[in-house]
């Protein structure tokens, strides 16, 4: 069964950072490209980043590059999200979801396979 457990969130102030965790399991996760999406208080889905299977390549939303770094450790099948620079807009339920191939399936669409999510941590920045 695959599982996503998501972990690292907590009340921050403006300026500051947190780090993201996705323990994973169930399935090679060295195989798979990753993803971390963020919703918002009253708002849609919104894509953040994502990094293929090796590690070697990632994209970032425009609001978060710059101040998110995504990484993963394939030996400890885990997924990070480094923040800084955590602004009040970025208060959001995170969660990591797994692709189904080592890549991302659309450079038109992030979201173009994804098959599972975890259960999301929430970030508060606020001062």
């Amino acid at each position: 069964e695959v599982q996503l457990v998501e972990s690292g969130g907590g009340l921050v102030q403006p300026g500051g950072s947190l780090r993201l965790s996705c323990a994973a399991s169930g399935f090679t996760f060295s195989s798979y490209a990753m993803s971390w999406v963020r919703q918002a208080p009253g708002k849609g889905l919104e894509w953040v980043s994502a990094i293929n299977s090796g590690g070697g390549s990632t994209s970032y939303a425009d609001s978060v590059k710059g101040r998110f770094t995504i990484s993963r450790d394939n030996a400890k099948n885990t997924l990070y999200l480094q923040m800084n620079s955590l602004k009040p807009e970025d208060t959001a339920v995170y969660y990591c979801a797994k692709y189904n191939g080592p890549t991302v399936g659309s450079d038109y669409d992030p979201y173009y396979g994804m098959d599972y999510w975890g259960k999301g941590t929430l970030v508060t920045v606020s001062s």
